[in-house]
């Protein structure tokens, strides 16, 4: 074979070498980035750091977290749409910022169905309600009652996002209850929980995973927990529904997104990795210290349940009667 015709073959027998374990992006020494749409210090930052760590040694690439906090997830996601959709970049999430930001927003900045792909999501979880340590509440009854009591700043309760699933909570419980309830939105669990600590406010509504080290530890108190069951860590604390209100039961996830056009083989090779990553008993016992249900969905089973869990709170927004702004 001349010399000029061996060199093509060998090329595209590189470049389909490249294809089939995910691209350059994936490959041996290079970077990939993960997204998070909040600070250090919270929940999903301590997920995704989990996982990156394990990640960088399935891909064979050095694996970083990048936070861009801010709008619930919202400027991580305009990131991610105008990155390079070469698998170089991820962007891991729950359910607010790809299914509640385009409810509640009329220019969020970016259409999750035509700017992202879905890649794999790897556990679902439940938001809980919390009170502070200076707060005498031991129950979601005495809280209620409390309030009741009236005396200024005792109905704050904080949430990490404004239009968040958590906002919504505290306008449903504030209904119930009939109570005097204002939320605090933050740019995050983890500023939320200084407040928290700190007494600044009453109490909080976030996800398991933001509240269960400081729950485990006596410093806050969780009287109150969505889902269908109680949680396997808080078996003492009764669900929403347990308590009269209903609308809570279906669980929220965490997923990894990517750029609409990412390659395939990129996809699957991340896939794979995470799959992989969440098995090995050291990560999947973090994960389920966190709080979180740790259960693999493939791209197009995440697909699907990210439809079905923005269908439901499309009603649930509807009937709160919140305008999306």
């Amino acid at each position: 074979m001349p010399r000029p015709a061996r060199r093509a073959l060998i090329g595209c027998l590189l470049s389909a070498a490249l294809a089939v374990t995910g691209g350059t992006a994936l490959a041996q020494g290079k970077t990939v980035k993960i997204l998070v749409g909040f600070p250090a210090g919270g929940g999903t930052d301590a997920i995704a750091r989990t996982l990156a760590d394990k990640l960088k040694d399935e891909l064979g690439a050095t694996v970083i977290v990048e936070n861009k906090p801010g709008a619930g997830g919202q400027l991580a996601a305009q990131t991610l749409k105008t990155a390079p959709a070469d698998g170089s970049t991820f962007f891991i999430s729950h359910d607010h910022t790809i299914s509640i930001l385009p409810l509640v927003s009329k220019q969020p900045g970016f259409d999750p169905a035509r700017d992202f792909t879905p890649v794999a999501g790897f556990a679902s979880f439940v938001n809980a309600f919390a009170v502070s340590p200076g707060t005498p509440a031991r129950s979601m009854a005495e809280y209620v009652a409390w309030v009741k009591g009236a005396g200024q700043g005792k109905g704050v309760v904080g949430v990490p996002a404004p239009a968040s699933t958590p906002e919504f909570m505290v306008k449903v419980l504030a209904e119930h209850h009939r109570l005097d309830l204002v939320s605090a939105p933050y740019r995050g669990s983890a500023p939320m929980m200084g407040d928290m600590l700190g007494n600044q406010i009453a109490a909080g509504v976030g996800s398991v995973p933001d509240f269960i080290d400081n729950h485990k530890g006596g410093r806050i108190r969780v009287v109150a927990v969505g889902g269908a069951a109680r949680q396997a860590l808080l078996p003492e604390v009764p669900t929403l529904a347990e308590l009269g209100i209903a609308g809570f039961e279906d669980l929220p996830y965490y997923g990894f997104f990517a750029p609409a056009g990412t390659p395939k083989a990129a996809l699957d090779a991340f896939a794979a990795a995470l799959r992989k990553v969440i098995q090995q008993p050291e990560v999947k016992a973090r994960l389920t210290a966190l709080g979180l249900a740790v259960e693999f969905m493939d791209a197009g089973q995440l697909a699907t349940r990210e439809k079905a869990y923005a269908k439901s709170w499309a009603e649930i927004i509807r009937k709160s009667g919140f305008q999306p702004q």
